[in-house]
């Protein structure tokens, strides 16, 4: 049998002197009334929506130039003078030709690993030449022309692709292509997917903290259609959307996740799509069109900063290379299909005849400026293959931040004592020892 509990005296009391006048029913001011937790309006129709525009219809992607460099009616291309705009197209024609090199490099075994940014010389020049050069930029893995627009060398990219001394970015422990430049607030790459894009959300906040920067710096943080897939992402969006942090969310949609069309990774309108559910400002732009780009980042950096919010930018291109050089693309899609679109959507040849248009260049500056740069690539390889690496003690400083822990001493000794065991005799061991300074001696010869 149930058992009613019965209160105490004076609890019943109490509740008896209670008045529940206030739970009367009053008619509503308005005629439909309003919910507590939203201005949503009323209605008395059953229907259910997919689309942030009208029903059916896709976000629309903003662009300025046509494939022919020519402006559409109506356009109005970004302010920018003949200086900038050669400093633009510059930059956009000399990625190639370090990719071209890097990439044969690798397929000769003298570096571990490459990614390329063909096709996506656009995105990545026109959203650089948007910023300021001391917003805080966190890169996937293609933003090298991000970090060379703002100054970094050529010697310094190749002291990181072959780990050498001179390396800056993380003295010789990152895989290839993982930039990172304090001088240049360009964060340092990791590998693992979409972790850059909450960590990107907290730097934004960390910058309105700071009275000196608040309003005049805004993070940005650049990943992939499929990087978007992981909840990285998420957090990320809410995280600078909901505190909120000035955070400039550019996304790199080129078509694939690796193998992965995108067709295959979401069955919603693209990447775009996403901003409005997390009340962010957001724009759908052609990643193939620089001065579309230009304008949009330079629109969304005034937002961001303005409202001290996130952002959210969808540059649509297409990666004409592989993945990266652990890649064959050409398994999963037809190499006519790459040729067609290198052929009919050049980022760099729409760019280039905008320019040419305006007597801003002409062949023979294209010709002259890329020989100059490729012997520039050359001869920034030439050193970069012959410098040595670090100091093999090197491998353990810089792990943790503090306190050296006991797991790192550890793995030193261990090291030490088999360098010392096997260092002089097996040959393997030294012709690798040749390879950095001090031929390992440091530990070698220690005695700690």
């Amino acid at each position: 049998m149930l058992r009613v509990p019965r209160f105490p005296a004076a609890v019943r009391a109490t509740l008896a002197r209670r008045t529940y006048a206030s739970t009367t029913v009053q008619l509503p001011d308005e005629a439909h009334g309003h919910l507590p937790t939203s201005q949503s309006p009323i209605t008395s129709k059953l229907r259910f929506f997919n689309s942030v525009v009208e029903e059916g219809k896709q976000i629309p992607t903003y662009r300025v130039l046509d494939g022919a460099g020519r402006l559409l009616d109506g356009a109005e291309p970004p302010e920018m003078d003949e200086a900038l705009a050669r400093k633009m197209y510059e930059n956009m024609a000399r990625l190639p030709i370090i990719d071209n090199l890097l990439y044969n490099v690798q397929r000769q075994g003298k570096i571990s690993f490459y990614m390329t940014a063909y096709g996506e010389e656009a995105t990545l020049i026109g959203s650089a030449a948007a910023l300021a050069p001391d917003d805080e930029v966190l890169g996937q893995y293609r933003e090298m022309g991000v970090l060379l627009w703002r100054g970094f060398k050529l010697d310094e990219v190749m002291a990181q692709c072959f780990g050498s001394y001179e390396d800056t970015s993380s003295k010789g422990k990152q895989m290839p292509v993982h930039f990172g430049s304090r001088k240049y607030h360009f964060h340092p790459i990791s590998s693992p997917l979409a972790t850059q894009i909450p960590q990107a959300a907290g730097v934004g906040f960390a910058l309105k903290r700071d009275p000196a920067r608040r309003g005049k710096n805004c993070a940005v943080v650049y990943f992939g259609e499929g990087a978007a897939s992981e909840g990285d992402f998420h957090a990320g969006m809410l995280l600078a959307s909901t505190i909120p942090s000035p955070t400039l969310f550019i996304a790199r949609n080129n078509g694939f996740a690796i193998s992965t069309p995108s067709s295959e990774q979401f069955y919603g309108d693209g990447i775009a799509s996403r901003g409005p559910g997390y009340g962010m400002h957001t724009i759908r732009v052609d990643g193939n069109d620089i001065l579309a780009v230009l304008s949009a980042v330079r629109e969304g950096r005034r937002l961001c900063l303005e409202e001290g919010r996130g952002v959210l930018i969808e540059a649509m291109s297409y990666r004409v290379g592989h993945h990266s050089t652990s890649d064959d693309s050409f398994a999963y899609r037809p190499r006519q299909e790459v040729e067609d679109r290198k052929r009919v959507d050049n980022p760099i040849s729409r760019f280039r005849l905008f320019l040419e248009s305006r007597g801003w260049w002409n062949a023979e500056e294209e010709e002259s400026y890329k020989e100059k740069v490729r012997k520039e690539v050359m001869k920034a390889f030439k050193r970069g293959e012959s410098m040595q690496r670090h100091e093999v003690k090197e491998m353990f400083n810089d792990v943790y931040v503090g306190e050296e822990p006991w797991t790192i001493r550890e793995q030193r000794q261990e090291l030490q004592a088999l360098l010392k065991k096997y260092g002089h005799i097996w040959e393997p061991w030294r012709s690798e020892l040749k390879k950095h300074k001090g031929e390992g001696k440091e530990l070698i010869e220690s005695d700690h």
